[in-house]
């Protein structure tokens, strides 16, 4: 367990009310990185997206039925956990690799704070919590948020043996775009898929550029990214990426809204993407994480464009 002199993560969030906490809860906050909430922000707005595309294929409003806001309470809770036993898990497996990183070495794990053991059992927890919220929705929605598992048991070797780590957090990170509209519909559609896609090329976009921060110890401990993949080009794959990312989420909403204004409504988004693009420097790394965690504002800058097309008559 931790105690008064517990190792703070040099990657940690300055005052926070985490560092208000009991002490011996600290280390299992900072597991679950509930300092940091843009990883749950960014795992949210796609279960948003969905339930909202779900609500248009079920031709009503988003949020206007009493159904509507039930779900993003519980799927907003399911971020929360879910993201907490994935950076638990995740913490597990890289324990090593964490150790011998400047920033990461202080993380709960390798600092001796929580124990691997202790650690495998608080993401169990999370996982049960997780499994409770999956339990309140529709059988097809439950088989699809069980297929998610596999993805999140894969992702923390993919850095291992891909420079495309980045993809494969595409592919969970917006499961919740494929759940969220399951939830509501019972089923998955063309107009949905296209969704996903969307925001697989988001994922790739901002999780490129978190990765710029990390590309020198990254190189020397031998983590691949698509950040040191493409190196001095990092800036032009990352605006590639934020415009296949708008294209294909303008016509999913386009398809499943089925209103011609709805892609104009998106357009306040590809000025965020044009920003964040602009903004970015591979010589400025630390300039990375603010860009990163801007996307937080993008995700509400989609939600709110499919809110508003939802209500349109």
């Amino acid at each position: 367990m931790a105690d008064e002199t517990q190792v703070i993560p040099a990657d940690a969030v300055a005052r926070t009310w985490v560092t208000s906490a009991p002490p011996a809860w600290q280390p299992y906050l900072r597991l679950a990185r509930l300092d940091r909430p843009i990883g749950t922000w960014l795992l949210f707005w796609p279960c948003v997206f969905g339930l909202a595309l779900g609500a248009a294929e079920q031709d009503h409003a988003f949020l206007g039925a009493s159904r509507d806001w039930w779900l993003p309470i519980l799927f907003g809770i399911g971020a929360i956990v879910m993201r907490g036993a994935g950076c638990t898990y995740n913490d597990i497996v890289d324990r090593d690799i964490d150790a011998r990183v400047a920033r990461t070495r202080g993380r709960p794990i390798p600092s001796g704070a929580v124990t691997v053991k202790q650690a495998w059992m608080f993401a169990g927890l999370q996982c049960a919590i997780g499994f409770i919220i999956l339990l309140c929705l529709n059988r097809y929605a439950i088989a699809i948020g069980a297929l998610s598992l596999i993805l999140i048991v894969v992702y923390p070797f993919m850095k291992r043996i891909t420079w495309w780590p980045q993809g494969w957090l595409g592919l969970t990170f917006n499961w919740g775009a494929l759940l969220g509209f399951a939830a509501q519909s019972g089923r998955t559609t063309a107009a949905d898929l296209v969704l996903y896609i969307g925001c697989f090329f988001w994922t790739l976009g901002y999780d490129t550029i978190y990765a710029v921060q990390d590309m020198e110890d990254d190189a020397l401990v031998g983590v691949k990214s698509t950040a040191r993949l493409f190196d001095r080009h990092v800036r032009a794959w990352v605006f590639l990426f934020y415009l296949m990312s708008f294209a294909l989420i303008a016509a999913a909403t386009a398809f499943g809204v089925r209103h011609p204004a709805t892609a104009a409504l998106l357009l306040p988004v590809l000025a965020h993407f044009v920003w964040q693009t602009r903004k970015l420097d591979i010589d400025r790394p630390e300039t990375a994480l603010r860009l990163f965690r801007a996307n937080r504002d993008a995700g509400a800058l989609i939600a709110a464009a499919l809110l508003i097309a939802s209500w349109l008559p």
